[in-house]
């Protein structure tokens, strides 16, 4: 059967289907514009009615909003890594942001350029001139408008992200005065740093909604905000885009052809960090709640799960066609250039996304992997899928069925290759040929105790895991132990081998590389490896009438490892930030969330301060004390 990419589709009393070639191109009838799966409102109306329509739990019986606004949840889900030229003086050689696609950055509390290093601290940016290490310290320390989420580094200039809660009047018809509304706003603040020390704040780019991920492509920063809809009585307050010196731009505003069980609206915009007058290009779309956001070079992807409309509370139900489930992820492909944002295509799968790394393109295709959760008539039905779409996101590869009763616990797409663990009672390494896009096919797989939770590339033939050691209980489940760390040979792909393992800590060891990939540090150069960990550690007790008695304490620093397929795993020595830090073993002051270096000096950074130390030796070098305030700000970087 022949595919054609885009269908464009009109309703007006009767269905009209047009297909075309070309999805740049787009049709209009009664002012509604369709682009593959996704219509575009005609008026600030139309929107109105259709969330009262299908919004569920949005209105009540009498018609009227149950809330008057609101927020979304954040969310935050992360081997090149992507330079920037360096001041003069600086480190000849330094790590920057752990990425998923060279060339693409990520925005993160942290950046450096080989001399400084620019972190956000509760509600303040610092930059501290770090290099030379002897005689670091903090050059500026500027109070942030609203709560600070993340930044990017562009040569001289810096984006800082943050949000507010504002309070607008607005004008609603039948009443004499306006009527206060509080929305929340994400602010894209440019400052101009060739001083560092007394860095300006030169445009500021605010779109309505909270902040949920944003990425960098040259001089280029496309980000995303999400918001609920906010009603003033029955009418809606549509998401804005503002600059210093222009009126606000209200983004036309999509939605899918596809029900949905519950919409938000996410604005995708695109501005220059170097121009500070142009507009920002932006797209408003009313999409589903659980969102993930995966870039390339030239497109950016936003998949969200879909379960279809619900008119009960039943989630999962048997489909006519008995599968199980009718859980899909919806994907929708953007070409961006030089900040302009340009809806493409939108393709389907079934199943649900872990995070970005369920997503990959390559050589023009995009590449997914999903878990397929539901009920049958006989129980419980979870397996995992692999699917390829062209870039008109249709789908011309599939494999489905991989491991049964088994979830996806980490996935790395590399060149033509799927390296996927997933996971019940023992963690299957599978190695997926993609040389074929249209015939996905297994090569091999490997099965040990543990999993993984996030996997690196050490070279082609080797593959870095983070996760966690696990055993077999009496009771027929398992228990969850230290944190492990793996080495794996997938030189011969139909036999991968672990070469060398590491299990840190007692149970409740954590890490935060277990949850944002730009916390894990691995330089094949220097074959260094660095984790932050937070350690649970035996206390005996000596005291104890009771033999081999003990207590536990939480040891909160890094771990330093030399690594080669030769050798395995090489501890070369640990950075400690506290002796007896915080029982909680993760967002903790002490907690260390990265890691850099500069030339031989390694960064460990945390919340309360920054250590320097000498990889050579592994004396302290020194220590940057960071205003950070647990005590009346306990949250001030992105987690999930």
């Amino acid at each position: 059967m022949e595919k054609w990419s885009p269908v464009l589709v009109v309703v007006l009393g009767c269905l009209v289907i047009a297909a075309i070639i070309g999805t740049a191109l787009a049709s209009e009838d009664a002012g509604n514009e369709t682009h593959g799966d996704l219509q575009k409102f005609a008026s600030k109306e139309e929107i109105e009615a259709f969330l009262k329509e299908h919004a569920r739990g949005g209105w009540s019986d009498s018609g009227y909003p149950r809330t008057t606004g609101g927020v979304v949840p954040e969310v935050n889900y992360a081997p090149a890594p992507m330079a920037t030229s360096a001041p003069t003086s600086s480190a000849g050689d330094y790590s920057t942001t752990n990425v998923q696609v060279q060339g693409v950055d990520e925005a993160d509390f942290l950046k450096n350029d080989g001399k400084y290093i620019y972190v956000i601290s509760g509600e303040r940016l610092v930059i501290i001139e770090a290099f030379p290490p002897e005689d670091a310290k903090i050059i500026a320390d500027l109070r942030i408008d609203g709560i600070p989420k993340a930044l990017f580094l562009a040569g001289g200039r810096l984006v800082v992200f943050a949000t507010t809660t504002e309070q607008e009047m607005t004008a609603v018809e039948g009443s004499v005065t306006p009527v206060p509304v509080w929305r929340t706003m994400t602010h894209a603040y440019v400052y101009d740093i060739s001083d560092r020390e007394d860095p300006e704040r030169i445009r500021d780019v605010t779109f309505t909604g909270n902040y949920y991920d944003a990425r960098m492509v040259g001089d280029y920063v496309y980000t995303i905000t999400q918001e609920s809809p906010v009603w003033v009585r029955d009418r809606i307050a549509l998401p804005e885009v503002r600059t210093d010196d222009g009126e606000p731009i209200q983004p036309d505003v999509y939605r899918p052809g596809s029900p949905l069980q519950n919409y938000v609206f996410y604005t995708a915009g695109g501005f220059s960090v170097r121009d500070n007058t142009g507009a920002p290009d932006a797209e408003t779309f009313l999409l589903g709640y659980d969102t993930t956001l995966f870039a390339s070079q030239e497109n950016l992807y936003i998949g969200y799960r879909n379960m279809g409309p619900v008119y009960s509370d039943v989630i999962f139900e048997v489909p006519p066609d008995g599968s199980g489930s009718r859980e899909e992820t919806i994907i929708h492909r953007f070409a961006i250039d030089d900040g302009r944002i340009d809806y493409k295509a939108m393709g389907r799968v079934p199943g649900h996304l872990l995070n970005q790394f369920s997503l990959d393109e390559y050589e023009g295709n995009l590449r997914v992997a999903t878990t397929v959760e539901g009920w049958t008539r006989e129980g419980s039905i979870q397996y995992n899928n692999v699917y390829v779409l062209d870039p008109a996101m249709e789908t011309i590869g599939t494999l489905e069925h991989i491991a049964p009763d088994e979830r996806i616990y980490a996935a790395r797409f590399i060149g033509d290759r799927l390296y996927l663990v997933t996971f019940k009672q023992i963690d299957p390494l599978f190695v997926i040929d993609l040389s074929d896009p249209k015939r996905p096919g297994i090569l091999g797989e490997l099965k040990i105790p543990g999993y993984s939770d996030y996997l690196h590339p050490y070279d082609a033939d080797h593959i870095i895991g983070v996760g966690k050691e696990t055993e077999e209980n009496g009771w027929g489940g398992v228990s969850v132990g230290g944190l492990k760390v793996a080495l794996f040979d997938v030189s011969d792909v139909n036999k991968p081998v672990l070469v060398d393992n590491v299990v840190i800590g007692e149970a409740g060891t954590d890490s935060a590389a277990l949850r944002d990939h730009k916390a894990f540090l691995f330089v094949k150069e220097k074959d260094l490896l660095v984790l932050p960990v937070s350690e649970i550690v035996r206390v005996e007790n000596p005291a104890s009438k009771y033999p081999g008695s003990y207590s536990t304490a939480t040891w909160q620093g890094a771990y330093i490892y030399r690594v080669s397929p030769a050798s395995g795993f090489s501890l070369e020595g640990k950075v400690t930030h506290a002796e007896k830090g915080s029982p909680y073993t993760w967002n903790a002051p002490d907690a260390v969330e990265r890691s850099l270096f500069m030339d031989e000096t390694l960064y460990t950074v945390s919340k309360r301060s920054v250590i320097m130390t000498n990889l050579a030796d592994g004396n302290r070098i020194n220590e940057v004390l960071l205003p950070y305030r647990w005590e009346t700000y306990p949250t001030p970087y992105p987690v999930w």
